[in-house]
């Protein structure tokens, strides 16, 4: 059993930067693929970037390819999500995940933090 705690999430300025923590506790979870995910109102939850468990790979969405950076300390087992020149649309509730069977979009997400907001404003 993996816990995911996700931290970082507030009021941000659009062009500004913020960034997200994901840390997890229990069994082995440095070992696992991370990926972070997004859910704005109305919208389904929508895949942001994922990272393999090593930190040797990593994929975006084509949405924030070049303004999100998302990296791991597994001696912290944390995930980071970097978030660079932000945009209205980014607003939403961005959850980190844990996959135990392949990573980025086609992993196999079986752990869920809670989610933290983030809104971006104008």
């Amino acid at each position: 059993q993996v816990q995911l705690v996700e931290s970082g999430g507030g009021l941000v300025q659009a062009g500004g930067s913020r960034r997200l923590s994901c840390a997890a506790s229990g069994r082995n979870g440095e070992y696992y693929h991370m990926a972070w995910f997004r859910q704005a109102p109305g919208k389904e939850r929508e895949f942001v970037a994922g990272v393999m468990w090593d930190g040797t790979r990593t994929s975006y969405a084509d949405s924030v390819n070049g303004r999100f950076t998302i990296s791991r300390d597994n001696g912290k087992k944390t995930t980071y999500l970097q978030i660079d020149i932000p945009e209205v649309g980014d607003s939403a509730v961005y959850y980190c995940a844990a996959s135990n069977h392949g990573w980025g979009p086609d992993g196999r997400y079986v752990y869920w933090g809670q989610g933290t907001q983030v809104t971006v404003s104008s």
